[in-house]
């Protein structure tokens, strides 16, 4: 597990796929392979957030959506720095 938090550091897509392909977390987590391949695709760190904090038979609640918060501003921000980055002609 360790050697996943210091993967998704750097590369959280492929910190995901390896928690997707060698675990059961994100089967137990979602209902349905589409969320979490969207989460794959647009949301890396908010999917991978909400896979780690998911706790089965309570779900995420409480403080760990505080985390979950958290992912989704750090996506965002990766969104947005692409986007200026493309318009500065980097």
């Amino acid at each position: 597990m360790c050697l996943v938090f210091l993967l998704a550091i750097f590369a959280p897509r492929l910190a995901l796929a390896f928690v997707w392909i060698f675990g059961d977390r994100v089967e137990l987590a979602f209902d349905s392979w589409v969320w979490p391949l969207l989460g794959l695709i647009f949301l890396p760190w908010t999917t991978l957030a909400y896979v780690f904090m998911w706790s089965p038979g309570t779900g995420v609640e409480g403080a760990e959506w505080i985390v979950v918060g958290i992912a989704v501003a750090v996506d965002i921000s990766s969104w947005a720095a692409r986007s200026a980055k493309r318009q500065l002609g980097y």
